[in-house]
């Protein structure tokens, strides 16, 4: 495909491939190959198939916010079959499913959005009077690799919420000992630009991108939402809202008295923000506490102004002072008290723990249930 004819020049095509390397977690350099894999005349099969969800996740997708480099990106991928998609429907939609299948052969990549049904043999979702998992059994064993895609598929979501009525069950566990490569993209809808780059790093190396223990990307769910949110300082200052619309809310202070779940939800929603419509469209932008919808047994499970477990009372390094405008960069002076040593860090966490103390003190508040 001639990039010139979509009115974008080489030059800043491999400056966008660059940036997606380093949101990947990968050297700049590394960007000429991943311009080179998008480019190729390979079109990767891809089969979406949807279980008990709410299409969230694909209509995220399609409101990707760069619409020429991600039309360039996304047409190098074959959608072979989408529910929510697909132009044909019925069986025309099923045998075009297959065909895929047949032709791509261990070379095709699945994505699974939804939860999994298993109780009394899954018949509380069906396709084409088929429960959904087997579809996602028997079409995950001739995959390369499969991507589930939001909370519901990566962990169960709303639909496992007790009492889990219908058995509603993570795609990894269902496809468990089949050894087939699964990553986990949860969120609720996942960011569809995390997407993108996992789909792009599997195509131009491979392989699916470093994962942790719970088989999600460490580029983008290896930090705290705490650690990045530009209401941190707060935090760290002991300055809290404790109702919607006192004096600490409209001043923009921290959410963590109103049940924010930042401090135990791993994600990059404060750094990769949705749509790209500027700094405050994400939840604790918009002035309400994070939800956790990404979280295993955070989101859906536990209360939304229940308060947080403090996996990270200290500050992290680079952060701006507290009274800093949105957006300040760190200064040089910040930064050498930030590699002033142990002690600074220890006495760093004395403050904060006191001022959570205190925060308690001057505002009761229900507490994580354990």
């Amino acid at each position: 495909m001639n990039i010139e004819a979509l009115g974008i020049t080489r030059r800043d095509f491999l400056k966008y491939c660059s940036a997606l390397a380093v949101y990947m977690g990968l050297p700049a350099a590394l960007g000429t190959k991943i311009a080179e894999a998008a480019m190729s005349a390979k079109r990767p099969s891809v089969i979406w198939i949807s279980g008990q969800e709410c299409t969230g996740c694909v209509e995220s997708l399609l409101r990707l916010n760069h619409p020429t480099l991600e039309t360039l990106i996304l047409e190098k991928i074959s959608l072979d079959y989408s529910e929510t998609l697909s132009t044909p429907a019925g069986h025309l939609a099923e045998e075009a499913m297959q065909k895929a299948i047949e032709e791509n052969k261990g070379k095709f990549l699945l994505v699974v959005e939804g939860a999994v049904p298993v109780k009394d043999g899954g018949i509380y979702c069906k396709i084409g009077g088929k429960p959904f998992v087997d579809i996602v059994k028997d079409t995950a064993q001739h995959a390369a690799a499969v991507i589930a895609i939001g909370s519901c598929a990566s962990w169960g979501g709303v639909a496992s919420a007790e009492p889990n009525p219908t058995g509603a069950t993570p795609a990894w566990k269902v496809l468990e000992g089949m050894k087939i490569p699964v990553v986990n993209l949860p969120g609720c809808p996942a960011n569809p630009y995390n997407f993108i780059s996992t789909v792009m790093h599997y195509l131009t190396f491979n392989k699916l991108p470093e994962l942790d223990g719970k088989l999600r990307p460490k580029f983008a769910y290896g930090r705290l939402i705490h650690e990045n949110c530009e209401r941190r300082p707060h935090f760290d200052a002991g300055r809290f809202a404790y109702a919607f619309g006192d004096e600490g809310h409209r001043k923009g202070y921290c959410l963590y008295q109103l049940g924010c779940k930042g401090p135990e939800t791993y994600n990059n929603c404060p750094t990769q923000l949705y749509g790209d419509a500027g700094s405050n469209t994400w939840p604790v932008g918009t002035g309400h506490p994070c939800f956790g919808c990404s979280e295993q047994h955070v989101g859906f499970h536990i209360p939304l102004f229940t308060q947080a477990k403090v996996q990270q009372p200290t500050a992290g390094p680079g952060y701006p002072a507290a009274d800093s405008a949105k957006g300040s960069p760190v200064t040089v002076g910040a930064a050498a008290v930030l590699g002033a040593g142990v002690g600074a860090v220890l006495g760093a966490s004395a403050v904060v723990a006191k001022n959570l103390k205190k925060a308690s003190a001057d505002q009761p508040t229900e507490k994580h249930p354990e």
